[in-house]
């Protein structure tokens, strides 16, 4: 990565003052007086993040032996590769074992990023790719480059570190604080928490084209009053906050709301969220509302059904798109004769070739614009949202989206493209960035933008009915995490019990099923798994699968732990395979952190954690046990040692609550 430039001229008459040394032991504070310690103190932790990253990739190249990497997932060794076509322009390159077999256990999925190499990914020529989807004997990876000599010899892929969100991260930071260039945004005092009172800052009316809008909304026939009152707030505010507790419809919300700002039409505006599963969330919304809007990022990161929506789609459909074409093929035809060619005419040639290069620039430029200029909403990850494909391109409305799972200086990204209008929608109870250092996020690093300015006292519009839990599962997390705020949007008879499972009590589908069993400590000492849990998974799976009134796809098995994610994956592997056409297809086995913003009728949770001194890890995280109760529809079975769990207060509540509502389920248990 090449060296960034220092901060230049911050709005702030304190800027005068040298910079002065940052010290992550501070408690990160709510409150930003001086915009250079904002600045100096994030820029240190997406750096520190960044280099955690690569140097913990690193390690596992370098120092980890091939079995190691094997057993975990992160690598595949001796491979063969070819071409199948191209995906929006890309190569696409199959990787297969040398006899077709099937493939080994691994973690690569759509969208993961991969480096492809021969022997090492490093000291020899790399390239990158995207996973477009993945087989029981093949993974087919998008690559912007074709790898040399593709049929000769074998290959290795593995996950990479993504060096391109620093940088975009790291420009936003400069440009939120400067007052020069283009980027910014006038929100920038009410974001740090600098003003006397940021709540009555954040009530004032937007100022977008010069004016402030004030509008009066219709009731909107598929919105709930507390989600009706929120968009009401949104449009009239410019910062909300709008807080979704699990199942209450944030994503529902958010898209009515940007439906409403399109159809007010008084500008641009710009849908975010931290992850492309998020985003496409919202796309899938706003195009059956019939809003026109476009996503912007890498096709093959976006829902199949929704890639006819996105940029790349949308310019090879454009009525200019033959006229390119043909420049572009005279044009390979010049190069492909310029070896034939000498003296003057070879001149004349380059300087064809030369015009032509500038007409498809101007032509890829004019048809990129007409595209963003006819689109009411554009969509993209955070980080995407700084993808040079927009240019100076300013949207004074910006939603983000489970605004909670994005790091501040990630939020920043989209908001400094001249935003004017921001509406955050989250749940700070819930699941907060992912962060892989452990000193970025005791640093700060861990904290949502969401959840800073509601310490700053913005009150955040709540969302009150849930849709998606039984009323017994509700119970527990409304009481403990949202001081029983939460009203049913749906019945005890729309969710009933499901049928394969002794339940022990069926008015109550929650069932905490006792295993005397022991942790494990994985070979790299970073995760955890117990198999006596995971084969008792396996036996509740097989149960409810038996009696038919649950489907594999209906059915969610989490964990704290990847390396429990690990141990069920090749269990239920062993048992049948999870791949179309096997046995479990379609049974989804992922961690708690990975599961947030999903649903399934029936989660099975493996709380893994089983020892004498009732250590728990990060069990103890709240959100974490928020996330994980509050997944299912219809039925939540939870496994665990029960002396262990009680050693920590939250889960002690629970597991009483459990008892209280008699849905301990010994009968279920070992032996």
């Amino acid at each position: 990565m090449g060296k960034r430039g220092s901060i230049r001229r911050m709005n702030s008459a304190q800027d005068l003052i040298p910079e002065q040394k940052v010290s992550l032991d501070d408690e990160m504070p709510h409150i930003w007086k001086r915009g250079q310690d904002h600045f100096s103190r994030f820029t240190k932790l997406i750096k520190i993040e960044l280099d955690d990253e690569t140097a913990m990739v690193e390690e596992r190249w370098k120092k980890w032996n091939k079995q190691r990497l094997l057993a975990a997932g992160l690598t595949l060794f001796e491979l063969d590769a070819r071409t199948q076509g191209r995906f929006f322009g890309d190569p696409i390159v199959v990787f297969e074992q040398p006899d077709r077999s099937r493939m080994p256990s691994h973690r690569f999925g759509h969208g993961d990023i991969v480096l492809i190499s021969r022997t090492k990914p490093w000291g020899e020529k790399i390239y990158e790719g995207i996973v477009l989807d993945r087989g029981p004997t093949r993974i087919r990876v998008v690559v912007n480059e074709k790898p040399k000599d593709l049929k000769k010899g074998r290959w290795r892929i593995d996950r990479g570190a993504n060096r391109v969100a620093h940088d975009r991260m790291h420009d936003a930071l400069i440009s939120f604080h400067s007052s020069e260039g283009e980027g910014g945004t006038p929100l920038r005092d009410l974001l740090l928490g600098s003003l006397h009172d940021c709540a009555s800052s954040a009530e004032r009316p937007p100022e977008i084209k010069g004016k402030k809008k004030i509008y009066n909304l219709k009731k909107i026939d598929s919105l709930n009053d507390s989600q009706q009152h929120a968009v009401e707030v949104a449009m009239q505010r410019r910062l909300t906050l709008i807080q979704g507790p699990p199942g209450t419809g944030k994503t529902h919300t958010a898209v009515h709301l940007l439906k409403q700002l399109a159809d007010k039409g008084q500008g641009s505006i710009l849908a975010s969220a931290e992850s492309n599963v998020a985003v496409d969330n919202l796309l899938e919304g706003l195009l059956d509302l019939g809003v026109k809007a476009v996503r912007i990022g890498r096709p093959v990161k976006v829902r199949e059904n929704l890639r006819d929506a996105t940029l790349d789609a949308l310019l090879e459909n454009h009525p200019l798109q033959d006229e390119l074409n043909f420049i572009r093929d005279e044009n390979d035809e010049l190069r492909r004769g310029l070896s034939k060619l000498k003296g003057r005419e070879k001149g004349l040639a380059h300087k064809d070739i030369k015009q032509n290069f500038q007409e498809m620039r101007r032509l890829e430029s004019e048809m990129t614009a007409s595209v963003l200029d006819e689109a009411e909403v554009v969509c993209a990850t955070t980080i995407g949202s700084g993808h040079q494909i927009l240019g100076n391109r300013k949207f004074p409305i910006v939603l983000i989206d489970e605004a909670t799972q994005a790091s501040e200086p990630s939020a920043l990204v989209p908001i400094n493209r001249g935003c004017r209008q921001l509406i955050l929608v989250g749940d700070h109870k819930q699941l907060p960035p992912t962060v892989i250092s452990d000193t970025a996020e005791n640093g700060g690093l861990g904290q949502s933008l969401f959840e800073r300015l509601h310490k700053c006292e913005i009150p955040a519009q709540m969302l009150t009915t849930q849709y998606r839990m039984h009323p017994s599962i509700r119970e527990f997390p409304s009481a403990r995490f949202y001081e029983n705020q939460l009203e049913d949007g749906c019945t005890k008879e729309q969710r009933p019990a499901p049928a394969g499972l002794l339940w022990p009590d069926w008015d109550h589908p929650v069932a905490f099923i006792p295993v005397e069993g022991a942790e494990e400590l994985d070979e790299e000492g970073s995760s955890r798994s117990n198999f006596s849990e995971a084969a008792k998974v396996l036996s509740i799976v097989d149960g409810l699968l038996q009696m038919g009134d649950i489907q594999t796809n209906d059915i969610g098995i989490i964990t704290p732990y990847n390396g429990q994610v690990r141990v069920l994956s090749d269990l239920f592997e062993q048992a049948g395979g999870r791949e179309v056409g096997e046995k479990y297809s379609g049974l989804e086995i992922k961690s708690v952190d990975g599961y947030q913003g999903r649903e399934k009728e029936v989660i099975v949770f493996s709380t893994v954690r089983a020892n004498e001194n009732g250590q728990v890890g990060f069990l103890k995280d709240k959100r974490r046990l928020n996330v994980a109760l509050t997944r299912a529809k219809r039925g939540l079975i939870v496994i665990g040692h029960l002396a262990t769990l009680r050693q920590e207060p939250t889960w002690k509540s629970w597991l009483d609550w459990v008892e209280e509502s008699g849905c301990l389920a010994w009968h279920l248990s070992n032996d």
